[in-house]
C-alpha cells in the first residue's frame, strides 16, 4: 500500500477506452491519483476543478489533436509534465507545427509497456525534483 500524502495527480486521456482505462490500472498501483478522459471535452471539464501535475495523452484524437491540448495544458497549468503516445506514424507534421510555435513535445510510440510507463513517470517526477510515493 503506499501513502495517500503527496500523492501526483495523472490525468490520462485517450478515446480508446480500453487504453485509457488499462493506463489509469496501471499508474493505480503505484499510488497516484488518477482521473480519466475519453474526449476532449470530458478533458477539459477535468483541468476546470482538477489540476494534473502529469497529463499522458494520445496525439490522434477526434475533435482535437493532444499537441494542441498539450499547448493549451502549458499554458494554463505550467509545473504540469506532459507525455504524448500515439500508434500512428504521421505525428511528425504536429510536432513540426508545435516546434514552430516554440513548443517542444516527444511522442511515445504505443503500444507502450507497462513497466516502461512507469518507469517513464516516476523518472520524470523525480528528474523535476518531486518525491516519489514511498510505502506506507
Amino acid at each position: 500500500m503506499f501513502s495517500t500524502v503527496g500523492r501526483r495527480r495523472i490525468l490520462v486521456f485517450d478515446d480508446e477506452t480500453s487504453i485509457a482505462d488499462t493506463l489509469s490500472l496501471i499508474l493505480s498501483t503505484r499510488g497516484y491519483e488518477l482521473r480519466v478522459a475519453y474526449a476532449a471535452e470530458q478533458a477539459i471539464e477535468i483541468l476546470a476543478e482538477w489540476s494534473p501535475d502529469l497529463a499522458i495523452m494520445d496525439v490522434m484524437l477526434p475533435q482535437m489533436n493532444g499537441i494542441d491540448l498539450a499547448i493549451v495544458l502549458k499554458a494554463n497549468y505550467p509545473a504540469c509534465h506532459i507525455i504524448l503516445f500515439s500508434g500512428q506514424p504521421d505525428t511528425s507534421r504536429l510536432l513540426d507545427e508545435a516546434m514552430k510555435k516554440g513548443h517542444r513535445f516527444d511522442i511515445l510510440a504505443k503500444p507502450i509497456h507497462p513497466g516502461f510507463i512507469l518507469d517513464t513517470v516516476s523518472d520524470m517526477f523525480a528528474a523535476a525534483g518531486q518525491e516519489p510515493l514511498a510505502d506506507a
